[in-house]
């Protein structure tokens, strides 16, 4: 990759605004509603995420309010203190439930944790988690808030279907990595992992406990079936290509369904900028 993985420091408030989306099918006007899990995180950055590409998104916080909504963003955030919140309003049987029932559920950082059959680098107890996903994730691969970086990944599948350039400056935060994936998870992102690099230490102590050769590099992307999962923020940028994306997966189930109602997505022309790109 050309791009090393730095640290950075979250002053500037440079805007870049992604504008070269491919031509877009017309479509109905949107009346799709996408919840985002609302107990603590970036589910703010989602929701103005949605609305600038025409998409209204709701906060989810109670168990019957996901029957009125198309599909779910669980948002990045402190996992064990999302987790504990969800427990205690007893949501995670409804979230196991929607997960199954194919609606798509993206989760971004802590998200990816929830949606994850196995969590490695837990805390003591551990944290219950929704799973879906047929991939191991360790909880805090990149190590500390201190620790957090962006790096331009290479996305050429997220290129190839929403147009734009051929890599995305990723924003990672106390991030997770996904080590290992079945065989039915579409891998969609990787980063390198130096070796002289605090991450290499996490990734040897894991390929030693898990009896695995030693890899150079780690997932950070990946999609299965109805399910999505970026180890980075997507909604801390002002490229909307990933949100463009999981809405194309609403889309398609409605193809598949004819029970979901199409998105407008002419409405993503130029966006109207609303939150910024931290440069290092």
């Amino acid at each position: 990759m050309a791009s090393h993985l730095t640290q950075h420091t979250r002053t500037t408030t440079t805007f870049t605004t992604i504008s070269k989306h491919k031509p877009l099918s017309t479509t109905p006007k949107s009346h799709m509603t996408i919840g985002v899990l609302a107990f603590q995180g970036s589910f703010n950055e989602h929701i103005a995420a949605l609305r600038r590409i025409g998409v209204k998104g709701v906060e989810i916080r109670k168990p019957e309010q996901l029957e009125n909504v198309a599909a779910l963003i669980i948002p990045g955030g402190e996992s064990t203190t999302m987790a504990k919140l969800a427990e205690f309003h007893n949501m995670f049987p409804p979230l196991r439930e929607f997960v199954k029932t194919g609606k798509p559920v993206w989760g971004t950082c802590a998200g990816l944790i929830f949606l994850a059959n196995k969590a490695f680098g837990q805390k003591a107890g551990g944290q219950e988690l929704v799973g879906g996903l047929d991939c191991t994730v360790h909880r805090n691969f990149f190590g500390s808030q201190i620790q957090s970086f962006e790096a331009e990944v290479p996305v050429p599948l997220l290129a190839d279907q929403e147009g734009g350039p051929g890599s995305f400056r990723c924003v990672f935060i106390r991030a997770p990595a996904i080590l290992e994936v079945g065989p039915e998870v579409e891998v969609l992102a990787e980063v390198p992992v130096p070796s002289n690099s605090v991450f290499n230490t996490n990734l040897a102590a894991y390929n030693q406990e898990a009896n695995l050769a030693p890899i150079d590099k780690v997932v950070v992307a990946v999609k299965q079936g109805n399910l999505l999962g970026t180890a980075f923020h997507p909604e801390l940028t002002a490229d909307s290509r990933w949100h463009s994306y999981f809405v194309k997966m609403v889309n398609d189930l409605e193809a598949t369904s004819g029970s979901i109602v199409k998105a407008d997505m002419n409405a993503l022309q130029e966006p109207k900028i609303e939150l910024p790109i931290y440069l290092p």
